[in-house]
């Protein structure tokens, strides 16, 4: 098993559906997964640990499971069905040996997790299957680059880049070329 860590709530380009990510240790590796707005709201609320003036579902749960003496261990995303991911609770009473499973949604175990300080552990498979590539020095690189690069260039040097691409842009674009200039010859006589 992999402890993940949660990198944040994006948008789904397409369809503009907030996606969680969970980013394993390394760095390298990000598990999207497709929530909806309340869920979003719910997580990005555990994540700001702000007290709302009223609780809310998930810190209602968490003040039932400290009512009830149970202890939410970890959250596991165990596997993916269909397009779904899997997840359990892992609860501790106070007796020992009493531990409980509970099935829930990944978004739901991942607000209560954050709101509780709990471990949130994912598959090997899960994350091997489902992971997209990150490389956050390469990111951090880049941008490095970039800065340097808009540090270092004038708004006159930019026009002159753009003027000199703009040819060829067109004809990636398909387009006809602009003729380049031709010295202005005396009209033919009689024209």
């Amino acid at each position: 098993m992999v402890e993940m860590s949660v990198a944040g709530i994006a948008l789904d380009a397409a369809s503009r559906s907030p996606i969680v990510l969970l980013r394993d240790p390394s760095g390298r590796r990000q598990v999207p997964i497709w929530i909806d707005q309340a869920q979003a709201q719910n997580i990005l609320a555990g994540l700001s640990g702000q007290e709302p003036a009223r609780p809310l579902s998930h810190d209602l749960m968490v003040s039932l499971l400290e009512a009830g003496h149970l202890v939410l261990e970890r959250v596991i995303v165990h596997a993916i069905e269909e397009s779904t991911f899997r997840a359990v609770l892992k609860l501790s009473g106070p007796e020992e040996g009493q531990q409980q499973e509970l099935d829930a949604r990944p978004s739901d175990a991942i607000a209560l997790a954050l709101r509780t300080g709990s471990g949130i552990w994912m598959l090997e498979e899960v994350v091997a299957d489902a992971s997209i590539p990150v490389d956050a020095e390469a990111d951090a690189e880049d941008r490095e680059d970039f800065r340097r690069f808009l540090d270092s260039t004038s708004p006159a040097d930019l026009v002159r880049h753009l003027s000199k691409a703009q040819p060829e842009a067109l004809l990636d674009a398909g387009g006809d070329a602009p003729e380049p200039d031709e010295p202005d010859e005396p009209a033919a006589p009689g024209a």
